[in-house]
């Protein structure tokens, strides 16, 4: 069984968001981005299904930029599929 992991890349949760001066979203610039930490509870857990032999593959996919695809490749997913927009 191939266990599919959907994957966000957010803004950390230890950094506090700033909004940009005029007023139009959150100022990305300088800013560490991590794992959603759902997401990684869910990694966690299709680690253990793998490891436990219910599972063959793990795909964690995502939906971003060039860098969303170091987030995918830091799990210990078998591939990291990247759509970008």
């Amino acid at each position: 069984m191939i266990i599919l992991v959907p994957v966000k890349r957010v803004i950390d949760y230890n950094v506090k968001p700033r909004v940009k001066p005029d007023g139009t979203g959150v100022d990305l610039a300088n800013v560490k981005m991590s794992m959603n930490p759902f997401d990684e509870i869910a990694v966690e857990e299709a680690i253990r299904l793998k490891e436990k032999g219910q599972g063959t593959e793990i795909v964690a996919v995502s939906i971003g930029d060039a860098k969303a695809q170091d987030t995918l490749l830091g799990q210990d997913s078998s591939s990291a599929p990247l759509d970008r927009p």
